[in-house]
């Protein structure tokens, strides 16, 4: 997503689809899984940069593929408990290479999209709403976040979530994990106006609970048989307890 900020060192089935109000074509929604009156639990996956309608259900490297995998590992973990994971394309994803990515302004105007999103959620179900937030996704979700009605938010690859001394969302679940090659951990950690993503949730000042994620890289998160991708399942099914947190996790 960021790869070129790194480079120069500069700061089981679909449900529904969800169509938003006056979407470009890049824009696409989609809930897989459990149908939202009845599901016990809702996960919302939220991608980064480079994310297109044409590749979205292609591979677990992408939104929809990785609402399947997330489906997939829930039906191993908990057979009984009833799932519906929404694929969130529902902002302008920047291309990795250019100017966009670097800056928040595609996140700015994503986390307003978001929080309309989630409000009509929320009316429509009563199950508990978690967020699932990768790469330049995860600064999206952050400025989201705030007064949403969700239980949980899992920052992944994040290269950052606010200005410095930003602190996780009131009465919500902050999760934070990056695999051990995931490039991202190269990026400085600053935000400077529109540059660059500020906080590293993954330091221990932020308060995030930091969760093993084994040793993929940058777009491996929903890999299946990877502990990112059994530790995000079990958040978005609610088993806390059950999530197994990096060495110096909290």
């Amino acid at each position: 997503m960021l790869r070129n900020l790194a480079i120069v060192g500069s700061v089981a089935m679909i449900g529904a689809l969800l169509m938003l109000p006056s979407q470009p074509g890049e824009r696409l929604v989609r809930i897989y899984g459990s149908d939202l009156a009845t599901a016990d639990r809702v996960a919302i996956i939220v991608p980064g940069a480079d994310t297109r309608v044409a590749t979205f259900d292609s591979s677990t490297r992408h939104p929809g593929g990785a609402a399947r995998a997330l489906l997939g590992e829930a039906a191993r973990l908990a057979p009984r408990q009833r799932l519906a994971v929404m694929a969130w394309l529902g902002y302008g994803s920047p291309p990795t290479l250019s100017l966009a990515a670097l800056t928040d302004t595609a996140a700015v105007a994503g986390s307003r999209e978001l929080r309309r999103t989630i409000t009509d959620l929320h009316r429509r179900t009563p199950a508990p709403i978690s967020l699932l937030c990768h790469s330049y996704g995860s600064y999206t979700c952050a400025l989201a976040a705030p007064g949403l009605p969700i239980t949980d938010l899992a920052f992944i690859g994040s290269p950052g979530v606010g200005a410095a001394g930003v602190t996780p969302p009131a009465r919500v679940r902050v999760w934070a994990g990056l695999g051990d090659n995931d490039w991202i951990k190269l990026v400085p950690k600053v935000k400077l106006g529109v540059l660059g993503f500020g906080t590293d949730p993954m330091r221990a000042p932020y308060g995030a609970h930091r969760f093993e994620t084994g040793p993929g890289g940058h777009s491996d998160y929903y890999t299946p048989g990877t502990p990112s991708l059994r530790n995000l399942t079990l958040i978005a099914l609610g088993r806390h307890q059950e999530v197994t947190l990096d060495q110096d996790g909290s």
